[in-house]
């Protein structure tokens, strides 16, 4: 997640701790549960839902 994005069709857009950031679909990657030290917040289900389209229209078709 980044806040300094512009709109963009691989970039979802989300809100956390009431700031405006963007998911890049496009640099998705893999972190052993080990190196994640805190959770910094959570997403809204319709941000998940979201989330989980771009990611299928990226791998899937």
């Amino acid at each position: 997640m980044t806040t300094k994005s512009y709109k963009y069709p691989t970039k979802i857009k989300v809100k956390h701790y009431e700031q405006q950031g963007w998911i890049g679909r496009d640099q998705i990657r893999t972190l052993d549960k080990s190196r994640i030290i805190k959770t910094l917040g959570y997403l809204s289900s319709e941000e998940i839902d979201k989330c989980k389209l771009e990611i299928k229209e990226t791998f899937v078709y």
